[in-house]
């Protein structure tokens, strides 16, 4: 069940789309990885039975079909697009946002494609901007000029054995920190691109002081083992635009051992992240779809912002680790060291007190 006492659901789109598979020879992640990666993503409606015709739409509805594929044992971010079969027509309900909205339409293309299946009938909806506004207008929070951290890795950021108040799609943590108010904030639902450009607008509006953001990023510089490095930064290139913000860290993270920085490129969808679209990026350090957006509605609504990642897989060199395989046991332990190497470096950002 839904924390919603409605689902949101889909308004009139402002345009329908086809999503187009992908060239999968092309791909960074080369077609095994793809694959993998893909397989876990892919409702199980659609890995299970062929369908005449699959539309993904902006639609926040947990009382549809759930996938089976759904992470499991974790807090945050494990819902994904639920399913509601119409005949020999599905549509999938991706959380309102015009980049994960097109991400899933051409997660599912593409792996229908790699399957030897007919993908020329996946279509997504781009989603009406009253949708995608009024979704994340369900976040309530009472704050006054608060650090907000918000993200991934939020059950080892936020203190031990604290209690967590649920909302609509999320729940938040109150804890003080060297004198300084902070409120972590997870989602159950992803927050992918342009949702989280409009969740740091809501928590300026609310009266955040500052915004945190927690993830997982990929590395355009080559020499960056997967899963042992951390990513920060101030400058993200957004639709070709450089954006630069005020950064909560003040070159503190970066100048702490095994934080990388560099100027960070914003993709809406890791599936058009070909060796061409490397090629062209070359010269940046990061890519993901959420830090780009999240300093744009920082510097737009005057407060801070700042990232601290995990640099979770690296597109310019093959290593063993990269997004298909992050479920894996060892994967997993790496990556909570180095949450646990995050927390202490925004709490030691705390102690220096205002910059």
């Amino acid at each position: 069940m839904s924390l919603l006492p409605d689902p949101v659901l889909l308004k009139a789109p402002a345009h329908v789309l086809l999503a187009a598979p992908i060239e999968v020879a092309e791909h960074t992640m080369g077609p095994d990885s793809l694959l993998r990666y893909l397989t876990i993503k892919v409702h199980h409606l659609i890995q299970n039975r062929p369908w005449d015709t699959i539309s993904v739409v902006g639609g926040y509805d947990r009382s549809t079909v759930i996938s089976r594929f759904e992470k499991t044992g974790k807090l945050f971010n494990w819902q994904r697009p639920t399913a509601k079969a119409s005949g020999r027509h599905l549509t999938l309900q991706a959380f309102p946002g015009t980049d994960y909205v097109h991400h899933y339409g051409l997660i599912i293309s593409t792996y229908l494609s790699m399957v030897g299946r007919d993908a020329g009938h996946v279509t997504f909806h781009v989603p009406a901007p009253d949708t995608c506004r009024k979704v994340v207008e369900l976040l309530h929070l009472e704050l006054d000029g608060d650090l907000v951290v918000v993200g991934w890795g939020l059950e080892h950021l936020a203190p031990a054995g604290g209690l967590w108040t649920p909302g609509p799609g999320y729940a938040y943590q109150r804890a003080t920190v060297h004198g300084r108010r902070v409120v972590y904030l997870g989602f159950q639902h992803s927050i992918w691109g342009d949702v989280a450009g409009r969740v740091v607008a809501r928590l300026a509006a609310l009266g955040a002081g500052d915004v945190v953001y927690v993830g997982k990023v990929g590395a355009l510089i080559p020499g960056i083992e997967p899963n042992t490095a951390l990513a920060t930064g101030n400058r993200s290139l957004v639709s070709g635009v450089l954006v630069t913000w005020k950064d909560f860290f003040a070159g503190f993270a970066a100048a702490q051992p095994g934080v990388h920085t560099g100027v960070h490129v914003t993709s809406p969808s890791i599936l058009l992240e070909n060796r061409d679209w490397l090629a062209r990026h070359a010269p940046y350090a990061f890519v993901d779809p959420e830090i780009g957006p999240m300093g744009a509605a920082a510097r737009e609504a005057a407060i801070g912002f700042g990232y601290l990642h995990v640099i979770s897989n690296n597109l310019a060199r093959h290593y063993p680790a990269d997004l298909s395989n992050e479920r894996h046991h060892e994967v997993i332990q790496r990556r909570t060291a180095l949450v646990h190497r995050i927390r202490a470096i925004i709490a030691d950002r705390l102690a220096t007190g205002p910059r």
